[in-house]
């Protein structure tokens, strides 16, 4: 009876571990407590936002803040502005640019857009696994939409709700309301726009500062696409954008989203592309291999989903295993990597012949309360056989993504250490993926299924061949502080105008679909089913 308890619990917690779930690692729950409410954003003009970060995540202090606004108003949820830290980007200077803020943290991602005719601001995840758009309505009646800022009737004369539902499922919960239309304005542009207006929001959101998402994939989502909305406008001559996430340890203040173009400031050397291997209109490209101090790990062939709406990297046991194979000291711990806090080395990612390094301060988390320190590549195939690239990475290059010639462009970000060409690969590789049938959309986020720390007993041992790095067997105390998954952005289902559900930019065949970003990285479906289905059969046996 006690393996049935432990099997249900199993099947509970994986699945989900298939959409959006951020939960906190040690490092980032010291700043939880001290967190400062964000100063009034300053835009003189209206023309240009940037991408910017929080000063930690809100748990206790937004806590506190629900429930003072709670039981003044007996129990009648208070409708107040967005409080939380955020680090703001320097304005950019260029056109059709937004800067890109961020938390403070690295955490999650995000411009400010003002919506409808008296120009409400509102914090947007920028978000390349989403194929949704949405932002938190007036009518919210969950607990985080009370801590963020809302918009509705009230705010707009020109805002048309229609009666079509909207809802995006990111697995821990879903967003639902109606579709919208209104005029949306950022980065110098405006221009109308149908989106959606939620009604009810999961208690993840609590934890963010952003008040919706803005969805940059090529598929298809609850809402109109927003990139085709942005050609069919005008706006721009070529549908095409360049983003640059900033470092919180560098400040915070360089982020930025340029649309209709590329910002050739933020970037050093070339820009080498590589094509779009996805059909579903998400933004996949193939992965040559991943290496360690001059070793190769033998874990690429396989594609790997760039999206800005994730926080680290996260891939299947048998791929991340190979990686930290190759590098000394690394001990498996279930899904957690235990890593050296003194490399300095970067860990190098190749993509159509070109290397792009990243940085050891990115790919290695802080210390924990135990002095330890973990990977921030994740053993958790949030898509099927494939990568999951998040903000790890992308804090490391200049990436461009454009959707008129279906591929994405790196270059290494200005101040990083560049990139070089291996002689064995072309920089316009056109390489099929080894196994197509598993790639998928992935634009949800993970979320924690009870806690913010990882499961304890998770073993996750590789089945391909034996590892090279140690793995712990024992001590639970391990568990307790292993730095958490972030933010995913990844859409497990969505209905949108039709009234149909459908996979956010997927096939039905497709295992994770990516939506929905939960910053902290937000993806992945087929697999859900699959570890459900797996653990009833054993429940069957038994």
């Amino acid at each position: 009876m006690q393996l049935v308890s432990s099997l249900v619990c199993l099947a509970l917690w994986s699945s989900s571990a298939q959409a959006f779930y951020p939960y906190a690692p040690e490092w980032l729950k010291a700043n939880l407590e001290s967190e400062a409410k964000r100063a009034a954003s300053v835009d003189s003009d209206g023309h240009a936002f940037e991408i910017q970060q929080r000063e930690g995540r809100p748990v206790a202090s937004q806590e506190a803040a629900r429930l003072a606004a709670k039981y003044s108003n007996q129990g009648a949820l208070a409708r107040r502005k967005n409080g939380y830290a955020v680090t703001t980007a320097t304005p950019p200077t260029t056109s059709d640019a937004a800067g890109i803020n961020q938390d403070g943290t690295d955490y999650s991602y995000f411009i400010q857009v003002a919506i409808g005719s008296k120009g409400t601001k509102l914090y947007m995840l920028v978000d390349t696994g989403a194929g949704s758009s949405w932002v938190m309505g007036t009518d919210c009646t969950s607990d985080a939409c009370a801590t963020h800022d809302t918009f509705g009737s009230g705010q707009s004369d020109t805002l048309s709700v229609s009666d079509k539902d909207f809802s995006v499922a990111y697995g821990s919960g879903k967003v639902k309301g109606k579709l919208a239309t209104d005029t949306i304005s950022f980065a110098g542009m405006s221009f109308k726009y149908k989106f959606g207006l939620a009604s009810t929001t999961s208690e993840e959101f609590k934890n963010f500062a952003f008040d919706g998402i803005l969805g940059l994939s090529m598929g298809s989502g609850a809402s109109d696409n927003f990139l085709n909305t942005l050609a069919s406008s005008g706006a721009v001559k070529s549908t095409v954008f360049g983003v640059s996430l900033s470092r919180a340890a560098d400040g915070g203040k360089s982020g930025e989203i340029k649309f209709g173009g590329i910002n050739s400031a933020k970037y050093t050397g070339d820009i080498s592309y590589s094509p779009v291997v996805s059909n579903s209109g998400d933004w996949a490209i193939n992965l040559d291999d991943m290496s360690f101090d001059g070793k190769k790990s033998g874990a690429g062939g396989k594609l790997a989903y760039i999206d800005t709406g994730t926080t680290y990297i996260f891939g299947p046991a048998t791929l991340t295993d190979k990686i930290h194979n190759v590098i000394d000291g690394a001990k498996k711990q279930g899904q957690y990597y235990e890593v050296p806090c003194d490399s300095s080395k970067p860990i190098t990612v190749t993509f159509s012949g070109v290397d792009y390094q990243i940085a050891a301060k990115d790919w290695i988390a802080p210390k924990d309360g135990d002095g330890k320190c973990f990977s921030n590549i994740y053993a958790q195939e949030v898509v099927k056989d494939s990568w999951l690239m998040g903000a790890t990475f992308l804090k490391n290059v200049y990436a461009v993504f454009d959707k008129d010639g279906k591929r994405i462009g790196f270059a290494p970000a200005a101040g990083s250490s560049g990139a070089s060409s291996s002689a064995s690969a072309s920089a316009s590789s056109s390489a099929t993926p080894s196994n197509p049938s598993g790639s998928s959309s992935v634009l949800s986020s993970l979320s924690s299924s009870s806690s913010s720390l990882g499961p304890t007993s998770n073993s996750a041992t590789p089945t391909s061949s034996p590892s090279t790095f140690s793995t712990q067997t024992s001590g639970s105390s391990a568990s307790a502080t292993k730095p958490a998954l972030g933010l995913t952005g990844q859409e497990t289902k969505t209905t949108g105008s039709s009234g149909s559900s459908t996979a956010s930019g997927a096939d039905a065949s497709k295992t994770g679909d990516k939506d929905s970003g939960a910053a902290s990285g937000l993806h992945a479906r087929g697999a859900q089913l699959a570890s459900v289905v797996g653990v009833v059969g054993l429940l069957l046996l038994l």
